[in-house]
Order: structure tokens, then sequence, then C-alpha cells
């Protein structure tokens, strides 16, 4: 890999920017006493200092964003903030995008990384990878509503996968998790309107493997542990 190419993913500034970075002499290459934007070093081996702190080559990262309300599971909108707009600056030059969506309204865990084979695989209908949230509802969960959920049900233009539906409280606010195995357009609200009931309140709290956070704040985000990474690689 070329340095240039280097230090620009590795969040030192724009190729053009690194390239004057290099020849006001704050770059140096262990063991290569001629450094210019075109010398060519390897990722994984070769010692890299920039103003004598040493750069670590990352090429894909993985981050965990407890969503709040009022931002769109986009990269970029005209109008609405996105959840890019909560990822912090030392990892904006890695340009994560979320695995998968959430509703404007709805909170909780969202997934950014720029590791492309895993959002394919997180996202690909084949895999039927489970995602569990808790809704507060208008109405009480009836037990017939949980077969019907675990059954599967026709929504017109597709039919539901069986789910899982659990009571957490039948005091207000009637409270319930549920988990699917896909993540169409509203889908979660549209079952619980399926059999009469609507969700006041919808937040994300597992996908696959991977748990929310209950120490990561709303609005907040932080790198996976590698725990976390591995059991969601498998």
């Amino acid at each position: 890999m070329r340095l240039d190419k280097f230090l620009a993913e590795c969040g030192f500034g724009t190729r053009t920017e690194v390239k004057k970075l290099i020849k006001s002499g704050c770059v140096e290459v262990k063991g290569d006493e001629k450094v210019r934007p075109e010398t060519h070093i390897d990722e994984n081996s070769s010692e890299i200092f920039v103003n004598g702190k040493k750069a670590d080559y990352r090429k894909f990262v993985y981050l965990i964003l407890n969503k709040p309300s009022g931002f769109i599971s986009a990269t970029w909108d005209k109008k609405l903030p996105t959840v890019i707009d909560l990822v912090p600056e030392e990892y904006i030059h890695f340009d994560v995008s979320p695995v998968g969506r959430l509703d404007i309204d709805t909170e909780g865990l969202l997934l950014l990384t720029n590791d492309g084979d895993l959002n394919h695989r997180l996202l690909s209908p084949k895999n039927h990878v489970p995602k569990t949230y808790i809704a507060k509802l208008l109405n009480p969960v009836k037990n017939e509503d949980i077969e019907t959920f675990k059954k599967g049900m026709d929504l017109g233009d597709f039919e539901t996968l069986p789910s899982t539906l659990e009571i957490i409280s039948q005091n207000e606010p009637y409270t319930a998790k549920v988990t699917i195995c896909e993540g169409k357009f509203h889908q979660v609200k549209r079952m619980f309107e399926k059999v009469n009931n609507k969700v006041l309140y919808l937040k994300r709290i597992k996908m696959k493997n991977l748990i929310l956070d209950e120490n990561l704040d709303l609005g907040k985000v932080r790198e996976l542990t590698n725990e976390e990474l591995e059991d969601l690689l498998k």
C-alpha cells in the first residue's frame, strides 16, 4: 500500500493533506530514510510514526450506537439528521454505514460498520438473523396474539416468519418483547396492528448475538469488544 493511502485511511487527512504532512518531514517509516507519498509499505508490519506517534492501520471498524428517536438510519439526508451525525469525529474517515435500519421514532441498537461483507450477511433474507425489540403498547397482549406471532402472519405484501412474542407487563404501559427474523418496513408495528394493537414506543435491544449495552447512553457510540465481534462474525 502507498504511504499516502495508508495515512489517509488511518484518519490523518485527505490524500492531498497527508502528502503535505509527509513532505513536511512529520512522517517516519522505520528503516526507510527517504519517505515519499508514493513509498510502498506493508500496512500490517511496517512501523510508521506521525509526529512521533505510531500510526496503526485498521481496515474495518465496528460500532454500536444506542440510537435515539429523531434520527434516520442513513448516511445522508437533505432535511433530517442521520445516525452518522452521532458518530465521533475519530471514526468519520472509515465511512461507516448503518447495518439495516430503524424507523426515525425507534430507539436502540444499531450497528455501524464499513465491513460490507458482514453488512450483507446480517441483512441477507436467507440468513434469518433474529432481532429483538421491546414494545410499549396501547392495549395488553392477549394469549392468542402470542400464537398468531408464533405461526406467522400475512401482512399483505409478505408473510412473516414465525416470531416470538413475550409479555413483560400487563399493566400500563403494556409492554412486550418481540423477536423477528426479517426486517421489513414498519414490520413490528404492522404485526401489532394486525392483532388490533398499536405500538407507542419501540426499542431494539438485540441483533443476532449483539446485545445493547445498558451502560451506553442514548445517542452514544462505542466500538464493539473483541468478544462481541467474534460472536457477531460466527
